[in-house]
């Protein structure tokens, strides 16, 4: 039979039918009501002083809850789960297009589907595990997987935060694992051949700035002659948008915000031969569009997909566009330029990002080491 505190502060018992329950070794239970009107039940109490300590501790907890927090907590944690998402992501103002569209992408394809009618308050580290069993059992790629489960973890977080889930909801849960792909890099030789086989000057002056310059694909999109800051220095200020096809901020920067690169003369000097022969907007836009004053994805994309495909290419299996921006970096660590250098050229969010992606093309460096340390050694060591 539960016994029950001072009302309001919750019952404690053992689930066992023992004759003497007082002395058995099986652990007491208690069940009250948390902030938001909710019964919880927890467990693993072996005294009864044990279990009445931690329902004094809740209801001190409870009582102190102002009533505007306990009607948050009833509110969210009620909410369903879809519902939840919707509120969330209405209040993100600072989520750049491209993050909240791929959030909406990856809550109505895969979160909303499964959880959607889901209270908010009944998520636990089961549900998450079930969850993650799902996307297994449904062949989900592992990049996709750890992508809805950062946005799952962002999600419960946030409404654990708010109080609506009770206990942590990832609580030792297994989360998906992801390991970049190795960056494949293709050959100055094979570059040369794949702009040749396009035959398209602006293709070939994008694939340029990607390959000599280390630019993303918006970026090179976004060539202007005005950006050309000093003869060995290109100034990256913003990009195309490869769905709003409009030119947008920096990825990973506030807008205004801009990075530096180093401007190969041959690059350089293929800009100017570019606009001598083609010209460039009136504020400085280099690959002009057919009907915009630059040219967007969709150009490119159709060169890529459709026009190369038909012709005899020598490129790396598993190549894609990105490959280009891939040689860029594999060329400054084999020539030794330290990779904090690169990665702030890239425009990497942090340097363990160009470390995951690139660390297999930097150079042997144990071996010279040894060399170079043994030039001060042979005097010292008898």
């Amino acid at each position: 039979m539960p016994k029950q505190l001072a009302r309001g502060m919750g019952t404690f018992a053992k689930p066992c039918s023992c004759s003497q329950p007082t002395r058995c070794p099986h652990p007491y239970f208690i069940r009250y009501r948390d902030a938001g009107g909710k019964q919880r039940e927890e467990t693993g109490f072996r005294t009864q002083d044990a279990a009445k300590e931690r329902l004094v501790e809740l209801y001190a907890r409870k009582s102190s809850t102002p009533a505007s927090k306990a009607e948050l907590i009833r509110h969210y944690g009620q909410m369903r789960f879809e519902d939840f998402v919707g509120d969330y992501m209405g209040r993100q103002r600072r989520l750049s297009y491209g993050t909240a569209y791929e959030y909406e992408h990856l809550a109505r394809n895969h979160l909303i589907p499964e959880l959607g009618s889901r209270r908010v308050e009944t998520f636990s580290p089961m549900v998450v595990e079930n969850f993650l069993t799902t996307m297994d059992r449904l062949g989900i790629p592992d990049p996709t997987q750890f992508k809805v489960y950062v946005l799952l973890k962002t999600l419960l977080l946030d409404a654990h935060r708010k109080g609506a889930i009770n206990e942590h909801p990832l609580q030792d849960v297994d989360a998906p694992q992801y390991e970049a792909e190795r960056a494949i890099v293709p050959t100055k030789e094979q570059i040369v051949g794949i702009k040749t086989a396009a035959d398209h000057d602006r293709f070939s002056m994008f694939v340029d700035m990607m390959a000599g310059c280390g630019l993303r694909n918006g970026e090179a999109l976004a060539l202007n002659v005005n950006n050309i800051v000093a003869d060995d220095v290109y100034r990256v200020t913003e990009q195309v948008h490869y769905r709003t096809k409009k030119l947008e901020k920096l990825k990973h920067r506030k807008p205004g915000e801009f990075r530096e690169v180093p401007l190969p003369r041959s690059i350089r000097e293929a800009i100017e031969r570019f606009v001598e022969k083609h010209g460039a907007t009136e504020d400085g836009y280099v690959l002009q569009g057919t009907r915009a004053k630059h040219m967007n994805h969709s150009t490119i994309n159709y060169i890529w997909y459709r026009k190369l495909p038909g012709k005899d290419v020598d490129m790396p299996e598993g190549m894609s566009i990105y490959g280009y921006r891939h040689f860029f970096a594999a060329n400054c660590l084999a020539h030794n330029i330290p990779i904090t250098d690169v990665a702030e050229w890239m425009g990497h969010k942090s340097i363990e990002v160009t470390f995951r992606i690139y660390r297999h093309l930097m150079p042997a460096s144990i071996g010279r080491a040894a060399r170079l340390l043994d030039k001060e050694l042979p005097d010292l060591a008898v």
